[in-house]
């Protein structure tokens, strides 16, 4: 959520920065917004003169009933009685408006980067960079859950019985490369100065609309019935709620986090042909890495991430790019974002394993997420996310890579000792 005063004053900017995101249909929010900025303002100019009033007619009250003016003095106090009331009617006008104008800029897009490429879709988005050598064998490459199959790894079939399509059960050693991959990942995060946290798998309502727009929770989030609580989608959902509504000294920041968690998503849309298996389904563990920082350093924490991902991805053997994501592939909060993909040698493409974002302090200004500074002047946290990895998708990429013509699978090195010291999966 932008301030509003930036969008009282800078109106043209935000209605570009909607075109640039191909929003035309919130074109007019900005106006609304403005109209019903104004009218709050003045609701609250009138409510402010007559609280300012009240104690000078009560004092005036007095100093008529002590010069016995009783008449005088009862039509004072009709005054105060019909202040009252409309007082009483500017709070609840001012109240209603809040709400009207709340809703309205939680619609409006944030701010993008002026680095962000203009493009309608994620067909826009561009190539930043390639880290190692994509390989493709000269044998076939089986679909994953094929390779999983071999190893008695998966069982689709009982999943379905039990909970319906989109889950699985990971058996035997698959099961266990699942646990080691979010192992590795917690001790390689922790190695580079991340604080390890499990958070809450359940959120409030407040804490949803806090981290994400109104589509992302519509298309994501599981609600718990009868209760205002929502299964996390991810953890960054409730380690962002970790910082509610707290003032945080300056020198303290940055705070950086790394959590587990399951996830919990709809995964609403139609699901291609390459989306079955374990590739889209709607419960999955996740490492995650999140950042609160000052705004100065948000750009800077922003490639950190991102390299970190890309870093691991590397020590366990996978090719990997980076690729900006154009203005219309952004959520509505996000200043900047990119995405970490892997090689396919059996699709002999990349495809999406993790996503790193800048939110600015649009997440912060909506938690009340606030910092103080030395001299007491207090300013909004700049928050950042970024998937460490999601072993799902993580075990096509690192199956696909690390299997031999033999149908073995190799376990590079960083990894054996969460496999008990094994070099292969036979």
């Amino acid at each position: 959520m932008i301030d509003i005063k930036f969008l009282r004053e800078n109106p043209e900017v935000v209605k570009q920065n909607i075109k640039n995101k191909f929003q035309e249909h919130k074109l007019a929010y900005v106006d609304e917004v403005i109209e019903l900025d104004k009218e709050k303002r003045k609701t609250q100019q009138e409510a402010d003169d007559l609280r300012a009033g009240k104690n000078k007619l009560s004092k005036q009250i007095g100093a008529l009933m002590g010069q016995g003016k009783k008449e005088e003095a009862e039509e004072v106090k009709k005054q105060v009685a019909a202040n009252a009331q409309r007082l009483a009617q500017l709070e609840a006008a001012e109240k209603d408006l809040d709400a009207k104008i709340m809703e309205r800029m939680m619609s409006i897009p944030n701010i993008i980067d002026p680095s962000v490429p203009i493009g309608k879709d994620d067909s826009c988005n561009v190539e930043i960079e390639k880290f190692g050598e994509p390989v493709v064998p000269d044998f076939e490459v089986p679909y994953h859950t094929e390779i999983m199959e071999r190893f008695n790894g998966i069982d689709l079939e009982s999943a379905g019985k039990v909970a319906g399509n989109g889950f699985y059960y990971l058996m035997g050693d698959i099961a266990r490369l699942h646990s080691a991959v979010i192992s590795y990942a917690r001790d390689f995060m922790i190695d580079r100065g991340f604080t390890y946290c499990v958070p809450p798998f359940m959120i409030r309502s407040n804490v949803v609309t806090g981290v994400m727009s109104f589509e992302e929770m519509d298309a994501m989030m599981y609600k718990i019935e009868g209760e205002d609580l929502y299964l996390i989608g991810t953890s960054e959902h409730s380690m962002i709620g970790k910082f509610i509504d707290t003032i945080n000294e300056e020198e303290k920041l940055p705070y950086t986090l790394t959590s587990y968690s399951p996830c919990f998503r709809k995964e609403k849309g139609a699901h291609g042909i390459e989306e079955r298996g374990v590739y889209r389904i709607h419960q999955f563990e996740k490492q995650e890495m999140i950042v609160v920082c000052k705004p100065e350093e948000s750009k800077i924490w922003y490639d950190k991430l991102w390299q970190n991902t890309v870093d691991l991805f590397r020590s366990l053997d996978i090719p990997v790019r980076t690729l900006e994501c154009c203005s219309g592939d952004l959520a509505d909060l996000k200043v900047k974002s990119c995405d970490v993909e892997a090689w396919s040698p059996r699709q002999k493409k990349y495809f999406e394993v993790g996503s790193c974002s800048n939110l600015g302090d649009a997440q912060a200004r909506r938690l009340k997420i606030r910092v103080k500074e030395a001299n007491g002047k207090k300013y909004f946290a700049h928050t950042l996310n970024n998937t460490v990895v999601a072993p799902p998708r993580m075990l096509i990429a690192f199956l696909e890579n690390n299997l031999n013509a033999d149908g073995s699978i190799s376990i590079p090195e960083a990894l054996r000792p969460y496999m008990g010291g094994k070099e292969r999966i036979e």
